[in-house]
């Protein structure tokens, strides 16, 4: 295996020529060792092409390279392994090799990626991370990209319901990106999900490296939801991958004077599947809402009437005092009273001076 890590690590030879070589040379092993003459005689390997594996040849490190894979606990994948998934065989451009850090998600269940922007609203968040849990406790697995924002909320909200969700990252996988969400990464790999790369162990989080990313991310999903993004953004990258997968794409409506919400209007409007709620989801994918698993509406805690008066006025979008006293006929000091109290519960939260929105 040592020579097939060794093929799958050369620099400027496309994972296509790889898998073709492959294919045609034999082992890894034979590559190495194949004279300069016959690598000539391959059709579409190119000069260029030969002098990346001669050059490949001559580091010295290949045995010592192989077993950091292990002291780090990482799998190398080819895409000739039975492990590798069947999923990623079928696309226009597979990786040559996966690299793995815990599990790879299981070919025989249902996956959903939950994608969106990295500088998203209160309104994106709840809903990633909320779509995350349902799916999650229903047994749909999660994929998405660890990015802060959106892809972090739904991975997280999938560790919640103690699922599996799996990351796709656009460094190697020993490379956490972005730093902060550090917790997630380990969270994912200590509650037995996946951490997976096409990029080499130690490859840094090149913007170049996040398209192809992204294919990935689709190629693993049978259905891709799109919580919140931007006219131009990543995310629907990712959606058009899945378009041309055939797979079907999902959109989270949104105001259409929000700019995070103008790529999933968009979305909607060119055919995509409106995001309604999970259940209509877990339906729409064939799967039987498990309402066991249904815990009492977080909403509907028990509350002072008044407080549940000011609660019930209050939504995910900002709403200042003023509105407010406008629709419920009470003192401002008993209305600031209950504003205070409600936040201290963890109900409610100040977003800027005097606008609220619920929190839960």
């Amino acid at each position: 295996m040592i020579y097939e890590y060794w093929f799958a690590t050369i620099a400027h030879l496309s994972d296509q020529k790889k898998i073709f070589l492959r294919q045609q040379v034999g082992t890894g092993k034979e590559i190495y060792n194949i004279e300069e003459k016959k690598l000539r005689k391959q059709p579409y390997i190119t000069e260029k092409d030969i002098q990346a594996i001669l050059e490949a040849k001559k580091n010295k490190n290949l045995e010592k390279d192989y077993l950091e894979l292990e002291k780090k606990q990482l799998r190398f994948i080819p895409f000739y392994e039975e492990e590798y998934p069947d999923k990623l065989k079928k696309i226009a451009t597979p990786p040559y090799a996966l690299y793995v850090k815990g599990s790879l998600p299981d070919q025989t269940k249902k996956t959903a990626a939950i994608v969106g922007a990295r500088n998203c609203t209160r309104y994106g968040e709840k809903f990633a991370m909320e779509y995350g849990e349902k799916l999650a406790q229903n047994g749909v697995q999660v994929v998405s990209g660890l990015a802060r924002g959106i892809d972090g909320a739904g991975q997280r909200g999938a560790i919640n319901a103690k699922g599996y969700t799996c990351a796709v990252l656009g460094s190697g996988v020993d490379v956490c990106y972005p730093k902060e969400n550090r917790g997630l990464y380990e969270d994912i790999v200590e509650k037995n999900g996946g951490i997976v790369s096409e990029f080499c162990p130690g490859t840094a989080p090149l913007a170049t490296n996040f398209p192809r990313r992204n294919r990935i991310i689709s190629a693993l999903s049978d259905v891709i939801l799109v919580m919140e993004a931007k006219q131009k953004s990543g995310s629907l990258i990712t959606a058009d991958l899945a378009l041309d997968q055939g797979k079907d794409v999902y959109a989270l409506p949104g105001p259409v004077d929000s700019v995070l919400s103008q790529g999933c209007n968009r979305l909607i409007f060119q055919g995509a599947g409106v995001l309604l709620s999970p259940e209509f989801l877990l339906e729409e994918m064939g799967i039987l809402y498990n309402t066991k698993e249904e815990k009492t509406d977080k909403n509907a805690k028990e509350l002072e009437s008044i407080e549940d008066m000011v609660y019930s006025r209050l939504d995910l979008f900002p709403k200042n005092i003023t509105s407010l006293l406008k629709e419920i006929k009470i003192s401002s000091d008993k209305l600031l009273e209950t504003l205070v109290s409600l936040e201290i519960k963890g109900y409610i939260k100040e977003v800027s001076k005097n606008y609220y929105i619920k929190q839960r």
